[in-house]
């Protein structure tokens, strides 16, 4: 009868190096999220208003002096679709929600903290999916209007004269990204419940939006918009785009407002999750 050793055997696989283990995480969101068909028809009914912005670029483009100002290709074009896109960056921000509460309610954080895992990679892992969504509906598809421009028109004129555009369209996009990816996953730390989740995030958008346009009307001074997130991101995004209006506060306050809200949610995640891996 054979005898086989029971005592310990080396490792023989290979060795994933530190610091990876958060693309886990992240693969695992972007993944499953794709399976819910709400969330597919959200990501193509984001997709309208490019193929709308698309046509007007190719009206305008073929025929700049026999169409209006509607279909006429100008800087303003760029900064009227993201400002349009924020409906969707509302939305797919909102299906984040379970992020963390998830995992809170199935009390699965310690489950992660138990493993080879740093805080920073969970939250790394959280915070990827969101932003390749969000991203996905504003850069990705501004980036390829200026391109179809470029080539429709089959010059780079219109790019050389708005060079601009390039980091503008980067900075805009990714200050509404890191806001809205940033307060989701605070937010989500602190419940156990997606719903009332996403209750939380609707209600500092639109309470503080509405408390700013009551102000307003009360004391008649613009700079009530302070206190809205959504009209801070306005004014960062016109500003970056050389708009002319006239801001309802200066630029470096609607900065210091944006990122103040990016640095409280950094507080709050490091917070909660160390709670949890102390108490783990």
């Amino acid at each position: 009868m054979p005898i086989h050793d029971q005592g310990y055997r080396h490792y023989a696989g290979l060795r994933a190096p530190h610091g990876r283990a958060w693309m886990v995480i992240a693969w695992m969101h972007l993944t499953t999220i794709v399976k819910y068909r709400p969330f597919l028809f959200l990501l193509l009914a984001s997709c309208a208003p490019f193929v709308v912005y698309a046509v007007r670029i190719y009206a305008g483009t073929i025929s700049p002096q026999g169409t209006g100002s509607f279909f006429s290709v100008t800087p303003e074009l760029f900064l009227n679709f993201l400002t349009g896109q924020s409906i969707f960056v509302f939305l797919i921000t909102i299906a984040q929600a379970g992020l963390i509460a998830d995992d809170r309610r199935a009390n699965a954080l310690q489950l992660y903290l138990s493993k080879p895992l740093t805080r920073i990679e969970y939250i790394t892992g959280k915070l990827v999916p969101p932003m390749i969504w969000l991203l996905g509906v504003t850069w990705l598809p501004a980036m390829i209007l200026l391109v179809l421009q470029v080539a429709f028109s089959g010059s780079f004129s219109f790019l050389r004269d708005n060079l601009f555009l390039l980091p503008a369209i980067t900075l805009a996009s990714l200050m509404r990204t890191l806001l809205a990816a940033f307060v989701i996953l605070a937010l989500s730390s602190l419940s156990k419940s997606r719903r009332f989740v996403s209750v939380m995030y609707a209600g500092i958008i639109f309470f503080t939006a509405g408390m700013h346009q009551t102000l307003r009307a009360i004391t008649g001074s613009r700079a009530w918009a302070a206190i809205s997130p959504g009209d801070m991101l306005d004014v960062i995004t016109i500003w970056v785009f050389r708009g002319r209006a006239v801001p309802p506060v200066p630029v470096p306050v609607a900065l210091a407002v944006v990122l103040g809200l990016v640095l409280l949610s950094m507080f709050i995640l490091e917070r909660r999750v160390r709670a949890v891996e102390v108490v783990a």
